[in-house]
């Protein structure tokens, strides 16, 4: 284990673990953890995705990392706010690389219509409070080829055609988060969710289709529609092309890719 202290947060690099996610949650019950340390490793042997899925990446190629924060002044209700600013994160640090990214509702990275990073988040809430958040992201940097079922990997390495330093976008997308962060415990603090629409306006301009009529399956079967809008507290809300106006909570409802 490597313990890098010249870097934006504390950053902890380990060759192998099964999870990252995992690693520092067992960490975390083991040591004083400050906020913002985050666990990075080349070989990740079984990486959680969400609702159990796995993420495929090549080891020494992309970024497999995981972060702690502890957001005690965000209530529970409220959580998906840490989603959006994560999300926000990757996303405008992808973007000083590479055009046409978008967020894919609730949380995946996309570039086109193809998944460039899946992200993972494990919250622990106390009372009406979030004690603990550990997210996890697998982020495809170098990758040259997938070799999954998964419908539609991208790495950065195949949109560009070159090799790209890790460790450098890991470094920016972490200033960015804590950045979102720390502005969003001020404005919580000191004023009345100004900071939670700004964000959420900055996350609807970011969502993935949110123009026109496309495809989307729920338990009832395939239908068009559009994206009206996502509610603070993360709910999926599209109108068909009947004017239905559907409400969905996250794996309800799926796009048609």
């Amino acid at each position: 284990m490597l313990y890098l202290d010249n870097f934006p947060v504390p950053l902890i690099e380990i060759e192998e673990t099964d999870s990252t996610n995992r690693y520092l949650s067992e960490y975390c019950r083991n040591h004083t953890v400050n906020e913002f340390t985050t666990v990075s490793t080349t070989k990740q042997t079984a990486g959680k995705g969400q609702m159990g899925n796995r993420w495929e990446s090549e080891p020494g190629k992309n970024l497999t990392c995981s972060f702690v924060v502890y957001p005690t002044f965000i209530e529970a209700k409220n959580q998906f706010i840490i989603s959006q600013i994560v999300s926000l994160s990757i996303k405008e640090e992808l973007e000083q690389w590479i055009e046409h990214i978008s967020i894919k509702w609730p949380n995946d990275i996309y570039w086109k219509e193809k998944k460039i990073c899946g992200i993972l988040i494990e919250n622990d809430l106390t009372g009406s409070s979030i004690s603990k958040c550990i997210v996890g992201f697998g982020l495809n940097i170098n990758q040259q080829e997938f070799r999954s079922d998964a419908p539609n990997p991208v790495s950065l390495y195949q949109i560009t055609g070159k090799e790209h330093d890790q460790r450098l976008i890991l470094s920016g997308i972490m200033q960015r988060m804590k950045a979102y962060y720390m502005r969003l415990q001020y404005e919580t603090k000191h004023t009345e969710n100004s900071e939670n629409i700004y964000i959420t306006k900055k996350y609807a301009t970011s969502l993935f289709r949110k123009e026109g009529f496309h495809q989307y399956a729920d338990e009832e079967g395939e239908f068009l529609a559009r994206l009206v809008r996502v509610e603070p507290d993360g709910r999926f809300i599209i109108e068909d092309t009947s004017g239905r106006i559907r409400s969905y909570l996250f794996k309800e409802v799926h796009y048609i890719l």
